[in-house]
């Protein structure tokens, strides 16, 4: 299977499921729900959930049961970038082409749907109804690694750290910490679940990290280069906004960091060479995350 088709068939099932998860929701007040949706059905590329897909299935195994636990991560990472997007951090009025969802729904209401993802998403996790086909004890594990990356210590943290020094100098340390957090956590987290429910040994599960590991960086690393030099229409939102903010370019230029980039890209796929035929697909992805152009 190509790439193009490989994403295209599983952005489908993830939506799918995503669109069943919802449906469960029939209390939700009717405002909370239009704007959780409003974000979560916004076009999103689903990389995450696609990268725990792949990596189950790089190991010979069927995905079907990972699936809510994919689209759980999806979820968060839509809360998160709600929560970015407002005024008090990002203050950005476009994602993915339309309008940030504080600014059709309001903050207090784009807060609370972000809330609502985040919390929704931890009960897909320990519902049995969606994953009673997990055993307890890999379901734990599951989760503990879900909130590792996404809460004080992972993503959330490194946000914290990208806030704090908005507009300061920075050291080139203090951006390791912030995209190997803010960006690269929930990116290691979803391919060491997707191994996890693989079977991969411990030997096999630290080359899926190194392999998490390289493009998340390369992603963020990304995301910095498109803000210096992407198109707007295409990338979807407001460009150019990051130059109070610690990024590659900031403290390597353009050059070096497309440079790491492709570095990056040699070492993920480098790092599960072990694989063999079964490397293709997120050999595949590796470079279609790190040289995307939105």
């Amino acid at each position: 299977m190509d790439l193009g088709t490989f994403l295209h068939d599983k952005r489908i099932i993830v939506d799918n499921v995503l669109k069943d998860i919802f449906a469960s929701l029939q209390t939700t007040p009717g405002r909370l729900r239009d704007a959780m949706e409003y974000s979560l059905f916004s076009n999103g590329k689903r990389i995450r959930p696609i990268l725990a897909i792949a990596t189950c299935e790089a190991n010979g195994k069927t995905s079907d049961d990972l699936l809510p636990i994919a689209c759980a991560i999806e979820m968060i990472h839509t809360y998160s970038l709600i929560h970015d997007d407002l005024p008090s951090i990002d203050n950005d009025d476009i994602r993915r082409g339309k309008p940030t969802c504080h600014k059709v729904f309001g903050d207090a209401i784009a807060i609370l749907a972000g809330d609502g993802l985040l919390t929704e998403a931890f009960r897909i996790m320990t519902d049995n109804h969606y994953t009673c086909r997990i055993g307890p004890k890999m379901l734990k594990q599951i989760i503990f690694e879900i909130a590792s990356a996404a809460g004080a210590n992972g993503m959330v943290g490194g946000q914290v750290v990208d806030v704090l020094y908005d507009g300061k100098e920075g050291t080139k340390n203090i951006l390791n910490f912030i995209h190997m957090h803010k960006t690269t956590a929930l990116i290691r987290a979803s391919v060491r679940i997707g191994a996890i429910t693989g079977g991969a040994k411990v030997k096999e599960l630290n080359k899926f990290t190194k392999y998490a590991e390289s493009i998340g960086l390369a992603f963020q690393i990304t995301d910095d280069i498109l803000d210096a030099e992407g198109d707007e229409e295409i990338v979807g939102k407001r460009l150019k906004k990051d130059s109070g903010k610690q990024t590659y370019i900031k403290h390597y230029g353009i050059v070096a960091s497309k440079i790491k980039v492709e570095q990056l890209i040699e070492e993920a796929i480098e790092a599960i060479e072990f694989l063999g035929e079964n490397s293709k697909i997120l050999s595949a992805l590796a470079g279609y995350i790190c040289n995307r152009v939105s």
